[in-house]
């Protein structure tokens, strides 16, 4: 008879999939507020290795780390209109504290643009305080109508970056640079994803921003999800806030500046964009636990062994776990590492001790062998990249063959029932996006003829991607 699955199959439901793999998975639970979660710590490692990641290439850029106040007063958000409009229907305000009412209502910061322009003002003296790169990693709370977790949840953990550049050419240079050599990099080289870079339309873009540049990923039911954004925003904040600064020639001058981020939901798009029926598959360069090493029973020998073993891959860089859980039936523990997605599995048993082999399943191609252990620190890390890279390419054919060339605003939304649609922009145009909006399905950005990311929105041949989306 065969066995019952563990996870609901993504081809019956994939929303239930989702829900069952991030509980089984143990990544994270409800929250008791309603929309809120826990992140447990097996989701919480992945989100440090996250944060490592990107804070090294952050720092390369030269952001230094910051940190702002949870608490904005209201009155800080009405000075940039578009901002405040944009960020409205999302905010948590608190009007009491300390059992009185407060004299000025404060936010519960859903993202720091108005609080760190007040303190840009005071920091920025001249054009040798220029440019001015910071970055803060924090919780924001947005308060989310239909809540999912990871996707879309009250509060999230994210990092947002603020620069104060001399001129708009740098500015815009800057933000290119956190979209491209920051974002783009991360998530293709190490979270093994497969991500459009395009341009947000006007309809799509951040409240107070003059331009977003986005990266979108295809999750694995055809579905879009927004990973990252950076975004120009001009000289609107400067002029709210008075952010000027004495230039070279005397003259005083407002800052051009940005601000990007991403987030938790990256956890979330791990899981649908490279999780199976079998659970979580987690690219290698990513995983907290590249490697674990299972003994089947619990003898002496094999516990030695199976130790043995661990300290030799530690000892070649790979990050190893063992388990020597022999209380625990192995057959449990075997699933349960499928389920969280760990690269390789290496199991050891009275059997394999007698030829001095083990049995090797890796998660990402699926193949099981046996292996002689001493070959294992050299070639497990050799293997290790070969799955990294095929997760990408398998990401890579997903978007490619479910994404169809239109031509029609019907066509479009057809394409957009499996997968992604491309149409040319000025035969769509933002009235054709918002008879899509009516149906659901948004444009996802726009991309120049040659697949670059186009300088403006109505540059030539522009081509604009829409899908619906999470």
């Amino acid at each position: 008879m065969a066995k019952a699955p563990v996870l609901t199959p993504r081809a019956d439901d994939f929303p239930r999939w989702y829900q069952d793999l991030v509980n089984k998975a143990e990544l994270a639970d409800n929250g008791p507020v309603r929309g809120t979660m826990v992140i447990r710590p097996y989701g919480y490692g992945l989100w440090e290795r996250m944060q490592q990641e990107m804070d090294a290439r952050i720092k390369d850029s030269g952001a230094d780390n910051a940190y702002f106040p949870l608490f904005i007063p209201q009155s800080y958000l009405t000075k940039e209109a578009e901002h405040v409009e944009g960020f409205a229907p999302e905010l948590a305000v608190v009007t009491h504290g300390g059992g009185k009412e407060l004299e000025e209502p404060v936010v519960v910061r859903p993202t720091s643009e108005t609080i760190i322009n007040d303190y840009f003002s005071k920091w920025v003296q001249s054009y040798r305080d220029l440019p001015l790169l910071i970055n803060q990693w924090a919780n924001v709370v947005r308060w989310e109508l239909r809540p999912r977790v990871f996707l879309r949840t009250t509060e999230f953990l994210w990092q947002e970056g603020h620069t104060a550049h001399a001129t708009y050419e740098d500015a815009r240079d800057y933000a290119a640079h956190i979209h491209r050599e920051v974002y783009a990099d991360f998530m293709e080289n190490v979270l093994a994803m497969d991500v459009l870079p395009g341009r947000k339309t006007v309809r799509e873009r951040f409240a107070g921003a003059i331009n977003t540049l986005t990266l979108e990923g295809m999750m694995g039911d055809g579905k879009a999800l927004q990973l990252g954004t950076s975004h120009e925003l001009g000289q609107n904040f400067a002029k709210a806030f008075h952010t000027r600064y004495l230039s070279k020639d005397g003259r005083q001058e407002y800052v051009w500046q940005t601000s990007w981020g991403s987030t938790t939901r990256m956890v979330g798009a791990l899981v649908m964009m490279h999780g199976d029926d079998d659970g979580l598959r987690i690219p290698p360069r990513l995983a907290p636990v590249q490697a674990v090493v299972v003994a089947i029973k619990g003898d002496d020998a094999v516990l030695a062994k199976v130790r043995e073993i661990g300290d030799r891959l530690k000892a070649a860089g790979v990050r190893v776990r063992v388990d020597d859980r022999t209380d625990t039936p192995f057959r449990r523990r075997a699933v349960d590492w499928e389920l969280k997605g760990v690269p390789v599995r290496i199991e050891v048993g009275p059997r394999d001790l007698e030829n001095d082999t083990a049995v090797l399943v890796r998660r990402i191609t699926g193949s099981k062998e046996p292996m002689a252990i001493d070959a294992l620190p050299a070639l497990l890390p050799e293997m290790l990249e070969d799955d990294q890279a095929l997760l990408l390419a398998q990401s890579r054919e997903r978007r490619e063959s479910r994404t169809a060339e239109v031509s029609t605003i019907e066509e479009a939304a057809q394409a957009a029932s499996t997968g992604w649609g491309r149409i040319r922009w000025d035969a769509l145009g933002p009235e054709g996006e918002a008879k899509l909006a009516e149906q659901g399905v948004s444009v996802r950005c726009l991309v120049a003829a040659d697949g670059s990311v186009p300088d403006s929105d109505d540059q030539p041949g522009n081509v604009a991607v829409v899908a619906r989306a999470y």
